[in-house]
């Protein structure tokens, strides 16, 4: 498995789905994707049918991550929102995140109680109190191959301009990526690209704030990282929706029987037969112990 550093050294676009669960991240890495993102919004959404408006925390963020990257092998990042407190809160939840096995996470400068980069109503705190919670990110990570994403919102409550120059400030204190949430244009996107001269990400929510374009436009604008965050819950809850419209006005989901994975295909993204292989291997232990 390539570390999440060796795969931003690449020359080419790191392309990132979000995914909130562990088969989400199973039929990610199923279908090829080298690293994935542990979204916040689609977190609040499935542990509590909630949207991203600060009302996940610290345990549910960590424990969603230990379920998601023992069911996958490639890196995992893990969407921290603000850090859930102060700069020792931060320290501890790194901690706690590299041992649940995240490759990484995005820290954000929003003040708390946060929300979607992409809704209204954001604030920001200082510069100067996140960068005390970064400093302690970057203290507090065992390992160099750990990435800490610094994220500021300040391009919808300051400007593009008091955006890029929060950016370049945290990338001096040592931030591994710098995210610019939300800009509108693609003038402001290539903007960013050309002020700070570090791995950048690109978050394209369907419907949000930033037009979409792809991997190879935005990667000659200057960003490395191409986040899809909510494409995954978005399809999910649009399949969901259709099959139980279908089931509750016929009673069957016949019709639709060819927009479903079928049970064996299914039991193979959860690895059904490498169980069934240990069953079969500790029965027979347990039979020779019986016949000694």
């Amino acid at each position: 498995m390539n570390t999440l550093r060796q795969l931003l050294k690449s020359k080419k676009p790191l392309v990132i789905p979000g995914v909130f669960d562990a088969i989400g991240a199973k039929i990610a890495q199923k279908a090829g994707f080298e690293a994935m993102f542990q979204t916040g919004y689609g977190t609040s959404a499935t542990l509590f049918g909630m949207p991203d408006y600060g009302f996940i925390g610290s345990t549910e963020t960590v424990e969603n991550a230990r379920r998601i990257c023992r069911a996958v092998n490639v890196p995992v990042i893990v969407d921290a929102d603000t850090g859930y407190g102060n700069a020792l809160s931060v320290w501890k939840l790194v901690r706690e995140l590299e041992a649940a096995g995240a490759s990484g996470m995005f820290l954000e400068d929003q003040r708390w109680p946060k929300r979607c980069g992409h809704m209204k109503g954001k604030e920001v705190i200082r510069k100067e109190e996140y960068a005390e919670k970064l400093q302690a990110a970057l203290d507090a990570r065992k390992s160099e191959d750990f990435i800490i994403v610094s994220r500021t919102d300040a391009r919808a409550t300051e400007g593009l301009d008091k955006a890029i120059e929060r950016g370049l400030y945290y990338r001096e204190i040592g931030a591994d990526v710098i995210f610019v949430e939300a800009p509108e244009t693609i003038g402001e996107m290539k903007k960013i690209g050309k002020s700070i001269k570090a791995p950048l990400v690109a978050n394209m929510i369907e419907g949000g704030a930033t037009p979409i374009s792809s991997a190879s436009t935005l990667q000659k604008m200057g960003f490395k990282i191409i986040l899809y965050p909510l494409s995954v819950l978005f399809a999910n809850t649009f399949a969901s929706l259709q099959i139980l419209k279908e089931l509750k006005k016929s009673g069957t989901t016949t019709k639709l029987n060819k927009k479903l994975v079928s049970f064996d295909e299914f039991n193979d993204i959860v690895e059904l037969s490498k169980f069934r292989k240990l069953e079969k291997r500790y029965g027979t232990l347990n039979k020779k112990k019986k016949s000694r």
